[in-house]
């Protein structure tokens, strides 16, 4: 397929500009400029392309729409404070009713998981929102490890008196520490059976965090537990991502000299609880203005899905520059989890994950009228 005469956002340029893009076996072979060929065609005239729009946290799939009735529970353990173990993988229902919502807004891929109960939650998963599975969804099965501060583990187990701040340091400190022996001990037995630890699958799902293989995605919203979140990252070498940062507008300096990327939201709700107070449409753009890596969330079900470029149009109302808002959106958040060689922006070799609208996607007006995914027409709004 060739999409003929379109204005192309590609996400990596500021300017925009006119021209063909053309796809073949899911991938976009050219990207702007003219195409001599006999492709089957898609008239792009007047339309803008844009990538695909990616959401670093979400829920989708997990917290399922429709409330008790559908299987709204899938995304939390609330029997163990520290379930490293767990994947979101093995919770995504691929029929949840958001799903195609979602992508007649223009997302298509998002990274889902589990939610903010335990200090430890499981690993979130990459995922295209299209398919009858998990496996016919899946970019990266495991691309990062939840972990949580703040008010939701010490609300959901204030009756086993695990609810103080310190108490979720500490917990994940000594889990930290407990997983680091255990591959230690393992290494050194090499592959004398006899002499390896006992087989603990909390402490193997840990192994990739320490190695640096994904990063801890630290749900922290106060500006000291995003502190707590760094310190401890620091003190075990490890990556990590902040997630939500309601508060990182009054800690500049500190994200900054930290340079980790930072996953703004759900900014489209209320103050729910007190750790939510400082939320602000301000923030993305303070912290883009800073240098730091942005990325706009809904944390659906926070927030529907389908209204990431509205979040991402609220910031810019707020004072955040339109070409940094898109990044947020786009390339920003497919780097925060890691899959910025397929998805994210409109160059060459990468999925066709490609979005056509009437207009700015970041207005509210706009219509979407195409949403492509691999190359394949999934929404027609023509």
């Amino acid at each position: 397929m060739i999409i003929r005469n379109v204005f192309i956002h590609d996400a990596i340029h500021k300017e925009s500009r006119s021209g063909d893009i053309l796809i073949r076996d899911g991938k976009m072979i050219s990207v702007g400029g003219k195409v001599d060929t006999e492709d089957d065609i898609l008239d792009g005239t007047g339309l803008h392309a844009y990538p695909g729009f990616v959401d670093a946290h979400s829920h989708i799939g997990l917290d399922g729409y429709g409330g008790p009735t559908g299987n709204t529970y899938d995304f939390n353990e609330m029997n163990d404070i520290c379930c490293p173990q767990l994947r979101g993988l093995d919770s995504y229902y691929a029929m949840d009713a958001a799903i195609p919502m979602a992508l007649k807004g223009g997302v298509t891929t998002v990274c889902t998981g589990p939610g903010s109960a335990n200090v430890l939650g499981g690993t979130f998963v990459a995922v295209k929102l299209y398919g009858n599975s998990v496996d016919q969804a899946m970019i990266r099965p495991e691309v990062a490890m939840k972990c949580a501060f703040g008010e939701n583990p010490k609300r959901c187990y204030k009756d086993k008196k695990d609810s103080a701040r310190m108490t979720t340091a500490a917990i994940l400190r000594q889990t930290l520490f407990e997983a680091r022996d255990y591959m230690l001990r393992k290494e050194a037995a090499g592959d004398d059976i006899a002499k390896q630890p006992k087989f603990d699958m909390k402490m193997e799902a840990l192994i990739p965090v320490l190695k640096k293989e994904i990063p801890l995605k630290a749900h922290a919203h106060r500006s000291d537990d995003i502190m707590t979140a760094l310190r401890i990252a620091g003190e075990f070498d490890l990556k990590i991502t902040l997630e939500h940062c309601t508060e990182g507008h009054l800690i500049v300096d500190e994200l900054k000299k930290a340079d980790v990327p930072v996953a703004v939201g759900p900014t489209l709700l209320m103050a729910s609880k007190p750790e939510l107070i400082n939320k602000s449409w301000t923030t993305p753009g303070i912290l883009a203005d800073a240098g730091i890596r942005v990325s706009i969330i809904t944390d659906s079900p926070a927030t529907p899905q389908e209204y990431l470029t509205l979040c991402a149009g609220q910031a810019v109302k707020a004072g955040m520059d339109p070409f940094l808002a898109l990044q947020a959106i786009t390339i920003n958040p497919a780097r925060h989890i890691g899959i910025e060689d397929r998805v994210g922006s409109l160059e060459e070799g990468k999925d066709a994950d490609i979005v056509l609208t009437d207009g700015d996607p970041l207005v509210s007006d706009t219509t979407v009228r195409y949403v492509i995914v691999d190359g394949k027409i999934l929404v027609k709004n023509a």
